[in-house]
């Protein structure tokens, strides 16, 4: 593939990103940011009784409360928008890299149905199984002090998803001319899903565990949000992309096939 076809599959990955990202916007902000309001209401309503029984009276009156750098407004709209948007385009292309990779190296498969198995992948190895180890929980919710371990632990799982996918990938690839393409993707597929099930037992744990008293119906309302705002994106991502990407490579297929024809119609008037 030319540098120039791979750079208008940047291009239009990150277009797509971009369109994916306020798609996830909206749904994001429709469905999980009523579940953030009550969790920091919940919050803020467990810690008033303290400050009912006078411990804010020891607390100096500027020490009392902190100023808000960024207030729950700003966050909900365009702090939220902007952190979207941005996570949109950076995954949207790489995504398009990885697609201009695996284009007519994983089967007879054209751009869109390429498109859509990346983005699929993508969307299980970046997201789903990392979720399933360290699912996600709404703000002040867990002891802040273990974000940073929390963060850690989570981008373990995502690095070392992804590099097993791969290897995977890999593999399938080499067992598939002695074990046929659907024994080698089955082969590979099991390794991948035996590989992650014994990171799952060996990683640590999150020992910040939610608090028995927080709802859980308010807890699974903001992890199936988290899950599928990351769908939709990905879902929104491998259809929009897998069109613009089949607009830009129909012109070389299409002239690939025609000087096929005019070849062989050479070769005929020859013999």
């Amino acid at each position: 593939m030319q540098s120039s076809t791979v750079r208008t599959l940047l291009v239009r990955g990150m277009i797509a990103g971009v369109v994916a990202g306020l798609l996830a916007f909206a749904l994001a902000y429709v469905v999980g940011e009523p579940s953030i309001d009550s969790s920091i209401a919940l919050e803020e309503s467990a810690s008033a009784p303290a400050h009912e029984h006078g411990d804010a009276a020891a607390v100096p009156a500027d020490e009392g409360e902190e100023e808000e750098l960024v207030t729950r407004p700003v966050q909900s709209t365009f702090g939220l928008a902007t952190g979207v948007l941005v996570y949109g385009v950076a995954l949207g292309g790489i995504a398009s890299l990885a697609f201009a990779v695996c284009l007519g190296r994983v089967g007879r498969l054209r751009p869109r149905a390429t498109a859509a198995l990346v983005a699929g992948a993508a969307f299980t190895t970046v997201y789903l199984v990392p979720f399933l180890k360290y699912p996600a929980t709404p703000p002040a919710v867990g002891n802040p002090d273990t974000i940073g371990k929390r963060t850690t632990l989570f981008f373990l799982m995502i690095v070392l998803s992804v590099l097993v996918a791969v290897i995977a990938v890999i593999a399938g690839r080499r067992l598939a001319p002695t074990l046929g393409n659907w024994n080698a993707t089955v082969a590979a597929g099991g390794g991948y899903v035996l590989v992650m099930a014994v990171a799952c037992l060996l990683l640590p744990a999150n020992t910040d565990a939610v608090k028995e008293t927080f709802p859980a119906a308010l807890l699974w309302e903001f992890r199936l949000a988290s899950l599928g705002v990351q769908a939709l994106l990905w879902t929104a991502f491998g259809l929009i992309f897998g069109a613009l990407a089949e607009r830009v490579l129909r012109p070389a297929s299409g002239a690939a096939a025609a000087s096929e024809a005019v070849t062989a119609g050479s070769a005929a008037r020859t013999g």
